[in-house]
């Protein structure tokens, strides 16, 4: 089972525009939630959406409003803004107000794709993170979820995948049993189940799973990530 696709919102009361999209997005392997007004793009945000796509042209909030409410709820999910507007004046305040970028209605789906990927790189960096990590013969790509040892691309479910880019976010760092489980279940899921996942992504990410090199117990505590010699 491979990792779960990035979950992007979009806020747009278009029907041809929201076809577009759904199919240009899903052939992509994006997960798409849809939404036709600001109020149910605002609703929306409890899915935690990996990035949004927001029409300013909406029926019931004006749109820099609407991506000044979305930044008050939720600062770091990248936005990329669409409209029907060459309006110089709408893209800086869109961008000043804290769009990742801006799209003039009609786009093409290429150049859609590649501003989404840019946008999700450039979170990743904000928040101190590498869009691939690298350590020995193991790659994560943390935009498009492809891990890789050596040449060979590895399925991960999705708690593995969980696991593993947990353990990426704070490679080096020993992690303890209860914080894992807090950030993969609740503190109070017994500790087995964490043990029997590390088990897990071991088999499908180390050379020797019964001597592992990346992923490292750090007994009675928990768990550390080797990053790069």
């Amino acid at each position: 089972m491979s990792a779960p696709p990035i979950k992007v919102l979009v806020i747009d009361d278009e029907p041809p525009i929201r076809k577009l999209l759904r199919m240009g997005l899903s052939t992509q392997g994006y997960d798409i939630l849809e939404a036709t007004s600001g109020k149910t793009g605002l609703e929306l945000l409890a899915q935690h959406p990996a990035l949004i796509i927001l029409d300013l042209g909406l029926p019931d909030i004006q749109g820099h409003e609407l991506l000044r409410m979305i930044r008050t709820r939720n600062e770091g999910v990248p936005i990329v803004v669409l409209s029907s507007r060459d309006d110089e004046a709408g893209k800086v305040q869109a961008l000043d107000l804290g769009a990742d970028d801006y799209l003039t209605k009609p786009f093409g789906m290429d150049e859609l794709l590649a501003r989404m990927r840019t946008a999700l790189r450039h979170q990743l960096q904000v928040h101190g993170e590498r869009p691939v990590f690298r350590t020995g013969d193991l790659s994560v790509d943390l935009v498009r979820r492809i891990v890789k040892v050596g040449d060979r691309e590895v399925k991960l479910s999705p708690k593995e995948y969980d696991l593993l880019r947990v353990l990426v976010q704070h490679a080096g760092k020993v992690l303890t049993h209860r914080f894992l489980l807090k950030e993969l279940w609740d503190e109070m899921t017994d500790a087995q189940y964490l043990r029997v996942y590390v088990r897990q992504l071991r088999q499908k990410i180390e050379n020797d799973p019964e001597r592992p090199q990346i992923v490292l117990t750090e007994t009675g505590i928990g768990y550390r990530l080797r990053t790069a010699d």
